[in-house]
């Protein structure tokens, strides 16, 4: 860690003070205010208390920042290839240089752990690192119309694209959006959620020193209600990418329907890991742990419920209970191995599924409660929680609880395992313990989800498409099929002067 880092942590942890972050807009390639001078407040989850405040977007500030958006569109869809591919590549290494402040804001203003910030920087870095490779080899087709038609396709930006960032990962969604817009020539409006607001700014500030044009990456702070409805029914903006709840993702879909726009949509999980009887029992209880206490249960594909067969239920959940017990929870800047909660709305949410789950009388392995923190009492934290044996109608089974939850489903052989991962109204994400490849591959084919990994929760990296199916939404992000979400075909066809004697 820096010196300078380590000194913003002592004085932020001793005082409470902050360094000088950006509390604005970004538009036309610099921090303004709101036209209106309305401000909104930010929290540190983890001390549960307010330390700054930042500008909160009208409709004014919404206007303008699509209208900067629009003359940068103009100049990045003729900047050469090959150098927007320069600007992103140098943009993964200004990240780099820049982890640990990154790291910092995120840190406070997520609540997850230092040392999770670093590596999702880490992550978010190579994201730009791999697009970086992309805008030179965008090419069309050539169709063979015989040999009086010249027939070609071409693809060509949307224009300007519109990023609604959620609140858990702000540093990795916000590069998992933009850096394929931006290879394929778009203009970008980032939306970062009303808590988590910082980091959007300091990585469109990064853009423009990597030489991104003014207004190619807008950042528009505010309520979503306001920015994010704003810039969804803006008749200038062409695609949404949309992050977070299928409440909020289908109202967005229907602005966006108003005047045409596209739409990706990633609406969240219930994800299931499924632990087979031939599994490595100790291997499945790491990926178990790893699945979904990151981040404190925050993410949308973590693997939320555990799918057990019966004969090595009760080795395997004892095998989690252990590695649950080691987990410290606390603030993201003292060294704790999970944080908080990112609101006091969201605490209070799993809180009441945990409660209803007692009512019902069901089995807490671990935890199940509130974590009151002897350092910052009044964190938002929780702890982290086993739900042993539940039934496949139970709440906590079907809801998305969004927290540090593991929900227990046990089960009898291959066929009831499939059963049990498709019993939800979401698909984005699986995983498979088993050492019979075989069976793991054919089970893979059979469960309801966009994206299955084998033996290793978390398998993939920025390389591989990414999304769900049913309430888990549609259109894919990461790999080269994220580009083809800011891209449209134009057919063109030509007439070609034609003498079958002139031919040799």
């Amino acid at each position: 860690m820096t010196a300078v880092v380590n000194s913003w942590i002592k004085a932020y942890l001793e005082s409470g003070t902050v360094p000088a972050l950006p509390d604005g807009h970004f538009i036309d390639g610099k921090v303004v205010p709101s036209l209106s001078g309305e401000r909104m407040e930010i929290a540190d989850p983890g001390m549960g208390r307010v330390f700054m405040s930042v500008a909160a977007a009208g409709a004014d500030d919404v206007d303008a920042a699509v209208a900067s958006a629009l003359r940068g569109f103009r100049i990045w869809r003729d900047t050469a290839p090959m150098e927007r591919g320069r600007v992103l590549a140098r943009m993964a290494a200004l990240m780099l240089r820049d982890m640990e402040q990154l790291a910092f804001a995120e840190t406070v203003t997520v609540g997850k752990t230092y040392t999770e910030s670093c590596n999702n920087v880490r992550s978010a870095a190579r994201t730009f690192e791999y697009y970086a490779g992309a805008p030179d080899k965008l090419q069309g087709d050539s169709i063979p119309l015989g040999p009086a038609q010249l027939g070609m396709t071409l693809l060509e930006p949307l224009g300007v694209v519109t990023q609604i960032i959620p609140w858990n990962y702000p540093i990795t969604t916000f590069a998992r959006g933009i850096a394929p817009a931006l290879a394929a020539g778009c203009s970008v409006i980032a939306k970062p959620a009303e808590t988590t607001p910082l980091t959007a700014v300091m990585l469109a500030q990064l853009l423009c020193e990597a030489g991104l044009p003014a207004g190619a990456c807008n950042v528009l702070l505010g309520l979503g209600t306001v920015a994010g409805a704003g810039l969804s029914a803006h008749p200038d903006v062409a695609h949404i990418t949309f992050t977070g709840s299928p409440k909020v993702g289908t109202a967005v879909m229907t602005a966006a329907a108003q005047h045409y726009a596209s739409v990706t949509m990633e609406l969240g999980g219930k994800s299931p890991l499924i632990a087979l009887a031939d599994c490595d029992v100790e291997a499945a209880a790491d990926g178990a742990v790893a699945a979904i206490y990151e981040n404190a249960g925050q993410i949308c594909s973590a693997g939320s419920r555990l799918v057990v067969d019966k004969r090595i239920h009760r080795p395997l959940v004892e095998a989690i209970a252990q590695r649950v017990a080691r987990i410290s929870v606390g603030h993201g800047l003292r060294g704790a191995s999970m944080g908080a909660i990112n609101s006091r709305r969201q605490m209070e949410r799993i809180l009441a599924f945990l409660d209803q789950a007692k009512a019902l009388g069901s089995k807490v392995a671990f935890g199940g409660a509130r974590h009151l923190d002897a350092v910052d009492p009044e964190g938002w934290f929780i702890q982290p929680t086993l739900l042993d044996d539940l039934a496949t109608d139970h709440p906590c089974v079907q809801e998305e609880i969004f927290g540090p939850v593991l929900s227990v489903q046990v089960v009898d052989g291959i066929e009831d395992a499939l059963r049990a991962a498709n019993s939800t109204r979401y698909g984005l994400m699986a995983g498979i313990y088993s050492k019979d490849i075989g069976a793991a591959l054919a089970l893979a084919r059979d469960i309801k989800s966009g994206q299955v990994t084998i033996n290793n929760y978390w398998g993939g990296g920025v390389e591989v498409p990414f999304g769900g199916v049913e309430q888990s939404g549609f259109g894919r992000e990461k790999g080269f099929a994220a580009v083809a979400s800011y891209c449209r075909t134009k057919s063109l066809v030509a007439k070609v002067p034609y003498s079958q004697n002139a031919r040799v």
